[in-house]
C-alpha cells in the first residue's frame, strides 16, 4: 500500500478517532496523541491494513485500545471524559438546557464501566452499527446490545431523577 492509497484508507475516519479518543482521555492534546500513534501504528503495518474487511473499523479498535492502555498506565492517572458542547441552536435558553443536558449525559457515562462507555460512545455518538460495534470490541451483538440498554437505562434513570428533583 503506498502513501496514497493510505491517506484515502485512513485518513476520512480521523474524527472519528479523535471523537473516540477525546471522549476517552482527557484533552485535545491527550486525544491528538492518541491518534497520532495509532496513525503511526497504522502506516507501519500498512501492508496488512487490505486483509481487514473494514479499516476503519480496525483503525477505531486500534484507538480505544491504544486509549485504554493509556487510561491504565501510571501516566495517566488523572485522566477523564471531557464532553463538547453541542449548539442547535439560535436560542440562548435552548443552548443552555441542550449545554445542561450533554453535561448531565458526560457526567454519568463517567460513572459507567468502561465497556459500556464505549459502546454508548461508538452507537449513540458515532452511530455505529452494531455489527460493526462488534467487529471492533469483538464482542457478540447480543452483548453489545446488553450492555448498550443496560448503560442507556442508568442514563434515562439519573436524567428523570434530576428533571423531576423537587416536582411531586
Amino acid at each position: 500500500m503506498n502513501q496514497k492509497e493510505f491517506l484515502e484508507t485512513i485518513l476520512p475516519c480521523k474524527d472519528r478517532l479523535y471523537r473516540l479518543a477525546k471522549r476517552l482521555l482527557v484533552s485535545r492534546d491527550e486525544a491528538e496523541d492518541a491518534v497520532q500513534e495509532v496513525f503511526l501504528k497504522l502506516w507501519k503495518g500498512r501492508d496488512k491494513i487490505q486483509n481487514y474487511k473494514s479499516p476503519e473499523a480496525f483503525a477505531i479498535t486500534m484507538t480505544k485500545n491504544y486509549c485504554l492502555d493509556r487510561l491504565k498506565s501510571r501516566q495517566a492517572s488523572n485522566l477523564k471524559i471531557v464532553h463538547n458542547n453541542y449548539k442547535n441552536s439560535e436560542n440562548i435558553e435552548r443552548d443552555l438546557e441542550a449545554s445542561e443536558g450533554v453535561e448531565l449525559v458526560t457526567k454519568v457515562m463517567k460513572t459507567l464501566p468502561e465497556k459500556q462507555k464505549i459502546i454508548m460512545q461508538l452507537r449513540d455518538i458515532e452511530q455505529f452499527e452494531f455489527a460493526e460495534i462488534s467487529q471492533m470490541l469483538e464482542i457478540n451483538e447480543t452483548a453489545i446490545r446488553v450492555a448498550l440498554s443496560r448503560a442507556r437505562k442508568v442514563v434515562r434513570k439519573q436524567l428523570i431523577k434530576q428533571y423531576n428533583y423537587g416536582v411531586s
